[in-house]
């Protein structure tokens, strides 16, 4: 017999549960007046809205419709449910040589083959030694002649005699052969897909790979385009990806980091002297930002004709790119920053100001504790960007609202001096960063919980990429699942973290 909800009556020919609002149909009134008032919600989220079961969460769902009333208040239940998958994911652990922690990326690759034109993931990974090594994922030709990365899983652990039901990720391959030697450290690896794609006429999604080499102490940092547009023939080898290899300019400074912009096919590169654009296709360089202290940390407006560029200093400054009408000057007007309170310690203590040259807007700098390791503008509203300082501190702010500071902050994150990324899944819904702690960490980025917080890797995760979203296919036929066909979307999420150990795989469904 089903267990008696006060409150509730049970349906046995729909078989699920009610909640009283009037006479139950068979009864008369009397007795439908006579029952006790409805009970408080039931509570299925501790004070961290994790951990708890699934289960409870769509029993809840069943019995109160998509607007749950919960400890924190009324939630939506899409939401919270994405959350709790977001909390409880599964990591496998790849068997692969130690790749280092330069930069790190994925792009989509097209091949030809016999049988026709395929779509392939490419993971691109660059070293603070200089070399750029490739992964292929997934099924590859019988012909191919690279070693197999074997993954395991990390993360929840497995306890002995306990029959695992999870899911093994895709393989990836590593080719063989020599890997790339680049000049100095790759220092930043961007795709082209964070703004658009080109697309084949069988429908696949070919992209370019944007690549920056730091500099060393005889030589500048160079940008180099990974071009990927038109297809490759059958299993690559690295001879042909060098030849899809070119080098578009080359500085006499430190490169530290850069973003693409598909929209102009153009870059800006951070650099210990400021801020300049690259025209990829010609080479053309412009400085549109100067500074005595270093850009760090870069981000394109989603429109494409502003820049945010974060500075060792602690400071994130809104540059406009755009070049000037024909007769008006390009030279580089000359600003007076204040220095914020937080900065003004030690040998900043007695100066009140520091000097930018740029296109830029002095009422939308934002001023961290430290110096600045990550931007990412969002596009569900370009006016939201997230950054994160060195000190730990990550914050989302809104360029309308900057003179008000950050509009919420996300507590946990663990650092002191290292340059770790932020990742943006691409619903926009969690931000993801690993810590000098080695910890990795999720975030809601609409209420700032903390969802995932804990240590697989004995090494830090710098970089995260999340993978492209794939259609979720509930059935063997083809057809969408119920909360597919119900919420229009997949919950279905994946994404690839780097450390020096090596790579690993983070899924949650």
């Amino acid at each position: 017999m089903p267990q008696e909800l006060p409150g509730f009556y049970f349906d046995t020919e729909k078989n699920r549960y009610f909640p009283i609002k009037g006479p139950i149909p068979g009864t008369s009134r009397s007795r439908s007046t006579a029952q006790k008032p409805n009970p408080k919600p039931t509570q299925v989220i501790n004070s961290h809205g994790t951990r708890a079961r699934t289960s409870k969460l769509l029993q809840v769902r069943e019995l109160s419709g998509n607007v749950l009333s919960l400890r924190k208040g009324k939630c939506n239940f899409k939401e919270e449910f994405q959350k709790r998958l977001a909390s409880q994911p599964t990591v496998w652990k790849y068997q692969t040589e130690k790749i280092g922690d330069g930069a790190f990326e994925q792009i989509r690759l097209g091949v030809n083959t016999p049988e026709g034109q395929y779509e392939t993931e490419l993971l691109l990974t660059g070293t603070v030694t200089g070399y750029l090594s490739f992964f292929e994922v997934g099924k590859v030709g019988q012909d191919y002649t690279g070693v197999k990365c074997i993954p395991k899983q990390v993360w929840p652990l497995i306890k002995e005699n306990k029959e695992v039901s999870y899911k093994a990720p895709d393989l990836i391959w590593k080719r063989d052969g020599p890997v790339i030697r680049m000049s100095s450290s790759v220092s930043c690896i961007k795709s082209s897909a964070k703004h658009s794609t080109c697309t084949t006429d069988n429908g696949v999604n070919l992209q370019r790979a944007l690549i920056t080499t730091l500099g060393s102490e005889t030589s500048g940092g160079s940008v180099y385009v990974l071009n990927f547009v038109n297809p490759v023939d059958s299993n690559p080898s690295t001879s042909i990806i060098r030849q899809r290899m070119r080098e578009v300019a080359s500085f006499n400074c430190t490169i530290w980091t850069a973003d693409y912009n598909s929209i102009a096919n153009q870059a800006v590169i951070g650099t210990n002297l400021g801020a300049a654009v690259v025209d990829l296709e010609t080479g053309r360089q412009s400085w549109v930002f100067r500074s005595k202290s270093d850009v760090l940390a870069q981000q394109f407006h989603p429109l494409g004709n502003v820049v945010l560029c974060g500075l060792r200093n602690g400071t994130v400054v809104t540059v406009d790119i755009r070049e000037r009408p024909e007769g008006v000057s390009n030279r580089l007007i000359r600003h007076r920053i204040p220095y914020s309170p937080l900065h003004r310690t030690g040998q900043n203590s007695k100066k009140q100001w520091f000097e930018l040259k740029g296109n830029i807007c002095p009422s939308r700098t934002v001023s961290m504790p430290s110096s600045i390791s990550s931007l990412v503008s969002l596009h569900f509203d370009e006016q939201y960007f997230l950054a994160s300082s060195m000190d730990g501190s990550v914050k989302l702010y809104d360029h309308r609202l900057i003179k008000r500071g950050p509009i919420q902050s996300y507590e946990g994150h663990v650092n002191s001096h290292t340059r770790i990324q932020l990742a943006v899944d691409p619903s926009e819904r969690f931000v993801m960063s690993g810590g000098e702690d080695c910890n990795v960490r999720i975030w809601s980025i609409k209420s700032g919980e903390l969802l995932f917080d804990d240590k697989f890797s004995n090494s830090i995760p710098t970089n995260v990429c999340w993978r492209r979203p794939e259609r979720f296919v509930g059935t063997q036929d083809g057809r969408q699942s119920d909360e597919e066909s119900q919420f229009g979307q997949s919950y279905s999420s994946d994404a690839w973290i780097q450390t020096q150990e090596g790579l690993f795989h983070m899924h949650w469904y």
